[in-house]
């Protein structure tokens, strides 16, 4: 009888340690469609110009890199409960500001504070696969299953807000932010894992001249550079050959997405007998071939089928990266996942001014804009042999 019971807790907690993840990742992936989904209502509402848009999207990615970059110590010292439940409560309170922000100033701030919230959700939760038991599968493996969640995010928000609110922000936002605080119940109510005993912050400065370290962090950064390079330009571009514009939408969503999602799914298995580094390695080659033929066709159902393959090529990079950074580094593990995430949101802070700027006020010169996403693919490879 007692065997049974503590057979039974063991599952129970296990299921509850899994639900968390799975809940926190499909949390982040709402956010990080947030802002596209609701800023054409607010730019109405509140009459936004171009260059504030453009000062909320950046006051978000500070935020992300604030959140992710100062929650490791806290997490390797307090344990990642602590963590999680600061960031999800950021995230409601982020969402219901936003729904009765009055203007400019406010909608920044809280576009900041969603930032903050998101970054600690994602190192929070993507330090948890490592004591997550589920079979045969790796712990690499595992990180992939995980962040297939943050996709089924991103694209289930834009859906509800278009078929269920009639794109209305304010209910989107009391939706999001309800779905969040079921979530936040059940990490409060969750066992977790606590911090490592002996770490010190102190240790950040030391895992900040880590070779392996920066080599991942610089790995993470190209790689989401070129990810946000393909959500924020490929339509424009693909428009700009002559593809409708709601087929380019669709080879982004159908495409792109798609292989993202199925990506993940299909690496996890191979990952029980091959090195992450060797996939990450094999991601990249496959990146830089994708991206470089994805841009050469004109024809909607041509590049549909590249940028498919495009997506499944990225899948694996940015979980696995993860388990690898989690691996060689677990006494501090925390600490080093948010100085390799603060990277790739630099990624994303810099990668479409890049392309902008290169591009002009020329849509046609996309084309040429775009061959940033092979080239940063191709210096993947390179650092993806220091690994």
């Amino acid at each position: 009888m007692w065997q049974a019971e503590a057979c039974f807790r063991l599952h129970k907690e296990t299921f509850m340690l899994i639900l968390a993840a799975i809940l926190a990742i499909f949390v982040y992936g709402i956010i990080a469609a947030m802002l596209g989904t609701i800023l054409p209502d607010l730019s109405t509402r509140h009459s936004l110009t171009p260059k504030q848009n453009g000062n909320i999207a950046m006051s978000q990615a500070i935020g992300l890199m604030v959140g992710s970059f100062f929650v490791g110590p806290l997490i390797d010292v307090q344990g990642m409960k602590t963590g999680l439940l600061l960031g999800l409560a950021l995230i409601v309170v982020a969402l219901l500001g936003l729904r009765t922000a009055g203007g400019y100033g406010a909608i920044a701030g809280m576009m900041f504070t969603l930032g903050v919230g998101g970054g600690i959700v994602v190192v929070g939760a993507n330090n948890m696969p490592p004591h997550i038991p589920v079979g045969a599968l790796s712990t690499a493996g595992v990180y992939n299953l995980l962040n297939l969640f943050f996709g089924l995010g991103g694209l289930v928000t834009p859906l509800v807000a278009a078929r269920l609110f009639q794109n209305n922000s304010a209910r989107l936002l009391v939706f999001a932010s309800g779905l969040t605080g079921v979530t936040l119940a059940v990490h409060a109510l969750t066992e977790m894992p606590a911090g490592p005993t002996g770490f010190q912050v102190s240790q950040v400065v030391g895992l900040l001249g880590e070779p392996g370290l920066l080599a991942l962090a610089f790995l993470l950064f190209l790689y989401v550079a070129a990810e946000v390079g393909v959500w924020n330009w490929l339509a424009r571009h693909l428009i700009a050959q002559g593809v409708p514009e709601a087929k380019a939408l669709t080879v982004l969503s159908l495409g792109f997405a798609l292989g993202l999602l199925l990506g993940r799914v299909a690496v996890s298995p191979v990952l029980s007998t091959v090195a992450p580094e060797t996939v990450l390695l094999g991601a990249a080659v496959l990146m830089t071939v994708t991206t470089y033929i994805m841009l050469q066709s004109a024809s909607a159902n041509v590049a549909w089928m590249l940028v498919f393959l495009g997506g499944v090529a990225m899948a694996p990079v940015f979980p696995t990266a993860l388990a690898v950074v989690n691996a060689k580094f677990p006494a501090a593990a925390a600490t080093a996942t948010g100085i390799a995430v603060t990277a790739g949101w630099f990624g994303l802070v810099v990668s479409s001014p890049v392309i902008g700027g290169i591009a002009g006020d020329d849509p046609k010169r996309l084309k040429k804009a775009l061959l940033v996403l092979p080239v940063a693919s191709l210096v993947m490879v390179a650092v993806s042999f220091t690994l």
